[in-house]
């Protein structure tokens, strides 16, 4: 209604309020695992992603341990944050061999081998024992286990067994 009394009606206008998406995160398998391992976290609820990493793909492969969130966006350009998803990467154990002795002696002698610390142990000659005493020639490795369930090989050891001169008198 204006001074002089007169009436108008204006056109209806429509407003559409778009909904933020409902950003998550899933995983292609456990979040937490041991230092080589990684997981594949993958986005959904929105048209376009944004990590907490700076990547823009709708699926990240994570290697190293941290937090990881995304911002999806919608259609509508509506945005909505996942929860932080937590990854945790496990180190491996150092496997290492030392020799109590020379690794190169004459048939009928021996050398003792011992894996560096963990909690179980898998040699190349199916021995599970921190140490192990061979007399044969070889190249002997070792699996060392952590108390968290991560496994390193060791670098082989190679023992070498001389044979035994036998004299001869002419």
């Amino acid at each position: 209604t204006n001074n002089a009394g007169c009436i108008s009606t204006a056109t209806a206008k429509q407003v559409i309020v778009n909904t933020n998406p409902a950003a998550s995160i899933s995983s292609n398998g456990p979040l937490t695992f041991c230092q080589g391992g990684s997981v594949i976290l993958t986005a959904s609820g929105g048209s376009s992603y944004l990590w907490s990493t700076g990547a823009t793909t709708s699926s990240i492969t994570v290697s190293t341990s941290g937090s990881y969130n995304v911002v999806a966006t919608s259609a509508a350009g509506c945005k909505g944050t996942s929860a932080t998803t937590m990854v945790t990467v496990n180190p491996n154990p150092t496997a290492n061999i030392s020799a109590n002795g020379p690794t190169t002696f004459c048939q009928g002698g021996s050398v003792t081998l011992t894996a560096s610390p963990g909690s179980s142990y898998l040699w190349s000659t199916a021995a599970t024992t921190q140490s192990t005493t061979v007399s044969t020639s070889g190249n002997y490795t070792v699996r060392v286990t952590n108390a968290i369930g991560c496994q390193t090989t060791s670098a082989a050891t190679t023992v070498t067994v001389n044979p035994s001169s036998i004299p001869t008198i002419t």
